[in-house]
């Protein structure tokens, strides 16, 4: 049987329990057809690059199908025919990969990357630029003797 990727995109007023409601019932659609489920995957709520149907955002669902071609005809004619489905893309493939996606790798980096405190931020006052003033105690930038012996007034 062949083998397709579908990505649903939900309306963000959803939960995540009505999202996994939807995709119980395309379960059910492909399993009855004689196909499985291999890989289901909810990548949460996430802005949209435009506005679809008044929503700026929306709950993103991958799944993995092993079904014949005519119930991915049905499960396409589902998804479209239902009013909290916002976008729905279908793709053949060759294989299943069995790893997780890009989108929750993704989301796990973001997760392990330690930020650290960054401490508070420096006042900036109506006439400052808003650069700290470098008290440097570097050798380079410490004030040198002259070279003829005049140490400048007040200093011997």
């Amino acid at each position: 049987m062949p083998l397709y990727e579908t990505v649903l995109i939900a309306r963000n007023d959803l939960t995540q329990q009505q999202v996994e409601t939807i995709t119980d019932q395309i379960a059910t659609i492909v399993t009855e057809a004689g196909g499985e489920v291999k890989k289901r995957e909810y990548w949460g709520l996430r802005g949209l690059a435009y506005r679809i149907k008044k929503n700026r955002k929306g709950h993103y669902m991958l799944l993995g199908l092993d079904c014949p071609v005519a119930a991915e005809q049905e499960v396409a004619r589902q998804l479209g025919l239902n009013e909290d489905v916002l976008r729905h893309m279908t793709l053949r493939i060759e294989t299943i990969d069995e790893n997780p996606s890009a989108i929750l790798a993704k989301r796990g980096d973001d997760r392990e990357r330690d930020r650290g405190f960054r401490g508070p931020r420096p006042a900036a006052g109506r006439f400052s630029s808003g650069r700290r003033e470098r008290n440097d105690d570097r050798e380079e930038y410490r004030a040198r003797p002259r070279e003829d012996g005049d140490n400048g007034p007040g200093e011997e």
